[in-house]
């Protein structure tokens, strides 16, 4: 819950049904922001039991499972991603299946390998992931589905592409697209771990939440799927940092790709999400021009002053 998409989910759900509602849990000591910004427990994904008990005093109906390890920091500890990304996946769907839970757990372009379709990825294409991370998610789609037609679990999956916010980067491979800014900002310079010409898919925080909640209240029968691509735009470092130099003009970017560029060249360009805006209705909001302009302003307000002041 404390991870970049936890915090800022919760405050546009807590939003759209107040804040009791909506319970904040980690497994990390939380701040004083976090604490009384509304309901927060200790909940360890590992602990099923801790988690039955979390369901049951508190009535939830809802899980929405952001706990994984991404893709570059599940290659460095392999084991503890089997544990965290498919054995805490086993727990919460098997507790959403015990006590009638709604269910929502994010997949990625990283479910796809070098064998899918890059440019456009389908909805549905062959899946054949390279990283931890990757294989996790295409479990985690397929036993998902799987507790749907067998159970009726109302599961509902979402592949994210690359999610960009003001957050520092988290470990992911898509990750230079919020440290450039961070970087950029603070020394006019940054060196990038993938090719200038790297395409992946990429959308804004906002955008990313709003599809997450539009999708869990879309009604049941509009759903011709339980996993859908979402994406906003695509783009390389290069074109980044293009739009980038408007706003610092003096900015040096070099590259050095390392093994996230191996990763990177085995997911999709292009991610195809006509479904997800035929069946419900989905649209973006926030184009790279946008992007840029937003990230600029957030990054140099909440991190560059603060850290000069």
């Amino acid at each position: 819950g404390l991870g970049q998409l936890g915090v800022e989910c919760a405050k546009l759900l807590r939003s759209q049904y107040g804040e009791e509602s909506v319970i904040l849990s980690d497994i990390i000591k939380p701040s004083n922001e976090i604490v009384n910004s509304g309901p927060y427990i200790f909940a360890d994904i590992l602990d099923f039991k801790g988690l039955q008990k979390i369901v049951v005093d508190h009535r939830v109906d809802w899980i929405i499972h952001f706990s994984a390890l991404l893709s570059a920091i599940g290659e460095q500890n392999v084991p503890l991603a089997v544990r965290v990304n498919i054995e805490g996946m086993h727990n919460v769907l098997e507790l959403a299946k015990q006590y009638k839970m709604r269910i929502f757990v994010p997949s990625t372009i990283g479910a796809f390998g070098p064998d899918s379709p890059r440019n456009p990825t389908p909805n549905v294409t062959i899946q054949r992931p390279r990283t931890i991370y990757g294989v996790s998610k295409v479990h985690a789609e397929l036993m998902g589905e799987y507790y749907h037609h067998k159970f009726g679990l109302d599961f509902r999956c979402l592949r994210f592409p690359g999610v960009i916010s003001s957050d520092p980067p988290g470990g992911g491979t898509t990750d230079y697209a919020v440290a450039v800014f961070f970087e950029g900002l603070k020394t006019g310079k940054y060196q990038c771990y993938l090719k200038p010409d790297t395409r992946l898919p990429m959308m804004y925080i906002e955008d990313c939440l709003r599809s997450l909640l539009e999708f869990m209240t879309a009604p049941e029968e509009k759903l011709q799927r339980r996993v859908y691509n979402v994406t906003a735009m695509s783009f390389t470092p290069e074109e980044l940092v293009e739009k980038l130099s408007k706003y610092i003009p003096e900015l040096h970017v070099s590259y050095r790709p390392d093994s996230r560029q191996l990763i990177a060249d085995s997911w999709p360009q292009v991610f195809d999400d006509s479904e997800a805006r035929r069946d419900w209705g989905w649209q973006h909001n926030y184009d790279l021009d946008k992007l840029v302009d937003l990230m600029v302003r957030d990054v140099t307000e909440n991190y560059i002053k603060k850290a000069s002041n």
